[in-house]
């Protein structure tokens, strides 16, 4: 219940973030052109692009917690970590479409509305400011809520990057200050979609989580009396907290069909207290003659 609760409160938030995103949009879109300023309009794109990836992760966040069915056994978990690597890859893309429109405007700089550039990026400070602060809590655990999270801390920055080049501008008429922050704004973007883009990857290439170590967890099961060794490991994640083991274990006697249950159920008390594995598969052995490689490189997934 708590936990449907926590979904109903993030989409509730994301709903809001979208509503103050389109309305900054079209503020500085109206504001740009008005104002001739790329920064300004480049603020607007990029809130555009938010607004489409906030809808994304909306969407992957309502459908991921629908249940699972007999051709989905593992429902729609990963909606959220494709909807993450979606928006992370538009935000680079944007990111190279402003460096590519602001190296042309700085070969051939514009006379800029700065008094008008000033008041919309304050605008943007205000209301992405708060979309930050409405969704702060839910990024640090939910990728797909930290892509959105991330578009909208950009857009906080850019604001206030859109601003001081506003008051730059206003001041000392230098203009291709416009096209500097446009840059800036790119490498931003660029830079900050990087980690979510390798850590989507990395989940539906199905790679072990970096904090867990398949070495460390066969030296502690190897502790337990009854067991010889584990081998064939495969350690992966469905989502973004859901991590799966399946493995085979030798045991170093023959013990009864009782006996290797009991094992077999503190193996997993030991996976899920000590490595966070949330869901394990184990094949018990004796005396089989297969690989015995920890990790079997004839058979990857």
């Amino acid at each position: 219940m708590e936990k449907m609760h926590q979904h109903d409160i993030s989409g509730k938030k994301l709903s809001i973030a979208i509503i103050l995103n389109l309305v900054i949009t079209l503020a500085q879109v109206i504001g740009g052109t008005i104002a001739s300023s790329l920064s300004l309009l480049s603020d607007a794109l990029h809130n555009f692009s938010d607004v489409m990836a906030l809808i994304i992760s909306w969407f992957a966040h309502k459908i991921s917690h629908k249940d699972v069915e007999m051709q989905k056994t593992f429902g729609y978990k990963r909606a959220e970590i494709l909807a993450a690597l979606f928006n992370a890859s538009v935000l680079v893309g944007v990111g190279i479409f402003l460096i590519y429109e602001a190296a042309k405007r700085l070969y051939h700089p514009e006379p800029v509305g700065s008094l008008l550039v000033i008041i919309l990026g304050l605008f943007g400070i205000v209301v992405n400011g708060g979309t930050v602060f409405f969704l702060h809590q839910d990024a640090s655990k939910n990728l797909n809520i930290k892509a959105a999270y991330l578009h909208l801390l950009g857009d906080v920055l850019t604001s206030v990057a859109v601003t001081l080049g506003g008051i730059l501008m206003l001041l000392w008429n230098i203009y291709y200050v416009d096209a500097l922050i446009s840059i800036a704004i790119a490498l931003y973007l660029i830079y900050a979609s990087s980690g979510v883009i390798r850590e989507s990857i990395d989940i539906l290439m199905e790679f072990s989580p970096l904090n867990i170590n398949v070495d460390r967890i066969n030296k502690r099961l190897c502790n337990i009396p009854e067991v010889d060794n584990i081998h064939h490991v495969h350690i992966w994640r469905v989502g973004e907290h859901d991590i799966f083991l399946e493995a085979h274990i030798d045991f170093n006697e023959n013990v009864t069909l009782e006996k290797a249950t009991e094992i077999i159920e503190n193996v997993e008390k030991i996976l899920k207290e000590e490595f966070g594995i949330t869901h394990s598969t184990l094949q018990p052995e004796f005396k089989r003659t297969d690989n015995k490689s920890l990790i079997n490189k004839e058979c990857g997934r």
